[in-house]
């Protein structure tokens, strides 16, 4: 499959193709999603999963239920040097969410005020700073039953509180 972007684990033991480009990009603020980069967010751009592969090696998964939806999160990684490397949801099977870092070139996802959103700005670090334009959500971004949320847009930089 050549149609995509194209990542891999650390080792390389591991390596996918997105089978094409997101369709929006998620930065993320929850507890989950620090834990799971040691950071302070998760740069997360979204794809259809139909067309992505494992192109070599196969990932093993974790599953746990998120603190956000209830609905299992599957957190697909390298079982010989631990890299996360994708998120497959039970809320949005059709979805499947890249752990920006693990892209051969995680510099050409962009991230604008039109194919973005920032959410969880609930569980953010204070100081944390979303800047202006760009679409946020003190939580989730949908329902549970998938009927969207307004966003919140500021003209000005909207700085998360302590």
């Amino acid at each position: 499959m050549t149609n995509g972007q194209t990542g891999r684990c650390l080792c390389g033991n591991v390596e996918y193709n997105t089978g094409g480009e997101p369709l929006w990009v998620t930065i993320c603020y929850c507890r989950f999603c620090q834990r799971a980069t040691g950071s302070d967010k998760m740069i997360e751009p979204i794809f259809e999963h139909e067309p992505f592969s494992f192109t070599h090696g196969n990932p093993s998964i974790y599953t746990l239920p998120s603190d956000g939806s209830g609905k299992d999160i599957n957190v697909h990684f390298c079982s010989e040097c631990g890299t996360k490397l994708a998120l497959t949801f039970e809320r949005w099977p059709d979805r499947l969410g890249i752990y920006v870092g693990t892209l051969d070139r995680p510099t050409s996802i962009s991230v604008t005020p039109e194919n973005s959103k920032h959410i969880f700005l609930s569980e953010a670090r204070p100081g944390t700073i979303v800047p202006p334009g760009f679409p946020f959500y003190e939580r989730h971004a949908a329902e549970n039953d998938g009927t969207p949320i307004e966003p919140n847009v500021r003209k000005e930089p909207y700085v998360v509180e302590g």
